[in-house]
């Protein structure tokens, strides 16, 4: 069967990829200078890492568990050919192959670098605000599973079913300090509150502007009693600007420590008060008399949406890689897509195809 009918001329003018596309090409070709410090000039040819960039992107933006799903859409999707860039004919690549150039874009930074550029065109577009913002952690369940999580000073005993043994760990008081995942030594057991069963997971933080709730900054790291606060004051430093700014928070973040050197660091800190603690709430009427405490409490909430997000569509709730830097690299990609699609729905359909 032969067509004359190009991929582009099949998109439909109103499909939502096609004002996410025109973003993605200005923001690869901010990157082309990384690109060609990753790849040699010798070899064997490799997968374009723009067509890998947008393939993974279709990835995270329908939910596409494996790459070797991704592969069998690229097949015969003409949407996602489209989207990468492939013809009709172009053959698809190898799954493992696929992987392994993935891989080499884990080395480079490159989500690093691909999230600052679709930053950057929100703020030359307008669309974020440099004063007022919000802060929030959430639990990203590792991959490993109960079983693997194992004292450390002895060995486990050898298993009567090498392929799903039989471990019985009722009764036992597992720690961080005395056990580790066998599969995942960087997970660590946490849970969400009091009342919630504990789970492998890792720390999942994002920094989001309060007008339009685009994220800014995101950071993922190891589950501690502190993780989420030293996160928020990581990510307070590297705001944008010398003026002084708000930043919103829960009840989580009512520490005398935590406003102190979020207040050294020129930021007024928006958190809800935590009056059932000991000594009271850190926060006091020279904060909650403002107008602008009263927002920030209500536009704070608004982070649960990209979480939402991530969660779901970016198939963060249970994440498919182990150790803090894969992750990480995953969790900040998903956050570049959710930003995306927002801008996508906050620009003019005239200033997004341009």
């Amino acid at each position: 069967m032969f067509s004359y009918v190009s991929p582009e001329k099949r998109v439909p003018a109103d499909h939502p990829l096609r004002a996410i596309r025109p973003m993605v090409d200005r923001a690869l070709k901010g990157l082309s200078r990384s690109f060609n410090q990753l790849y040699a000039d010798w070899g064997r040819p490799s997968i374009a890492p723009e067509k890998l960039l947008r393939a993974l992107l279709l990835q995270v933006l329908y939910s596409i568990r494996s790459e070797r799903m991704l592969m069998e859409q690229l097949e015969y999707n003409l949407l996602f050919r489209w989207f990468v860039g492939l013809n009709m004919d172009d053959a698809v690549w190898v799954p493992t192959v696929f992987s392994k150039n993935r891989d080499r874009l884990l080395m480079g930074e490159i989500a690093e670098k691909f999230f600052a550029e679709v930053l950057q065109q929100a703020r030359d577009q307008d669309l974020l605000s440099d004063e007022h913002f919000s802060v929030d952690g959430t639990l990203i369940e590792a991959w490993a599973s109960q079983k693997s999580f194992q004292r450390k000073d002895q060995p486990a005993p050898p298993p009567e079913d090498p392929g799903n043994p039989t471990v019985d760990f009722h009764g036992e008081q597992r720690r961080n300090d005395t056990h580790e995942s066998t599969t995942d030594p960087e997970a660590q057991l946490a849970r969400k509150s009091s009342g919630h069963e504990a789970k492998l997971a890792y720390c999942g933080n994002v920094l989001i502007e309060n007008r339009n709730g685009l994220v800014v900054d995101c950071e993922l790291v190891p589950c501690s009693g502190t993780a989420e606060r030293e996160a928020a004051l990581r990510m307070a430093e590297r705001i944008d600007g010398e003026q002084r700014v708000t930043v919103g928070a829960d009840k989580g973040y009512d520490t005398r420590d935590f406003v102190r050197e979020m207040r050294e660091r020129n930021v007024t800190p928006h958190v809800s008060q935590n009056t059932k603690r000991s000594g009271g709430s850190a926060i006091d009427r020279r904060t909650t008399h403002h107008a602008g405490y009263a927002v920030s409490q209500r536009k704070r909430k608004r982070i649960e949406e990209v979480f939402g997000w991530l969660k779901t569509v970016g198939m963060l709730r249970k994440t498919r890689h182990r150790g803090v830097f894969k992750v990480g690299w995953v969790f900040t990609f998903a956050a570049a897509a959710y930003n995306l699609v927002r801008m996508k729905n906050l620009l003019p359909a005239t200033v997004r195809t341009a």
